[in-house]
């Protein structure tokens, strides 16, 4: 896990019925579900391009990688369009969320190691566990699970973005 010594600023999110925390610094946007343009033999992780201000992006389902249940995109549905690192590329990649609720701060006395014993989770994709008004957020290790999961989707990294027609 990677200590936390500040408080983390997050935008918080829900995944299936888990309420998750992204770093809020690495959120460029938040959107209303868009026209998606599947690709065909992509992995689930990455199976759509989206048009974010004329740049395509690829669409991510955090769901796959924590092994949840795909489900309808609804009036609630978002896309949380971040900036992070592939394989040492800064990329944009857009993110589904089920809901996207707050910007909130976490403090790090607040945030524990994920236990290795009762996760359903693989404990390398979560940074930590917080809590927060009794209930607990999952924080994502996004840089791991973009470079695993991208590296078997084969994500387009920021050199290969290209604008939009």
């Amino acid at each position: 896990m990677t200590a936390f010594t500040e408080p983390m600023r997050a935008l918080t999110l829900r995944l299936d019925d888990e309420l998750f925390a992204i770093e809020a610094r690495s959120v460029r946007e938040i959107l209303d579900l868009v026209p998606v343009t599947e690709v065909p033999n992509a992995s689930p992780f990455a199976a759509g391009l989206i048009n974010v201000r004329g740049r395509v992006v690829p669409l991510t389902d955090l769901k796959v990688a924590f092994g949840m249940k795909s489900a309808e995109p609804d009036q609630d549905t978002r896309i949380v369009v971040i900036e992070t690192e592939i394989e040492g590329e800064p990329s944009v990649v857009g993110i589904l969320a089920d809901k996207v609720y707050d910007v909130t701060d976490i403090e790090p006395a607040a945030i524990e190691e994920a236990p290795r014993v009762g996760m359903r989770w693989r404990p390398d994709y979560v940074r930590g566990i917080g809590k927060r008004r009794g209930e607990f957020i999952i924080i994502p290790d996004i840089h791991r699970i973009f470079e695993l999961e991208g590296r078997r989707s084969g994500s387009p990294n920021a050199s290969e973005e290209r604008a939009a027609s």
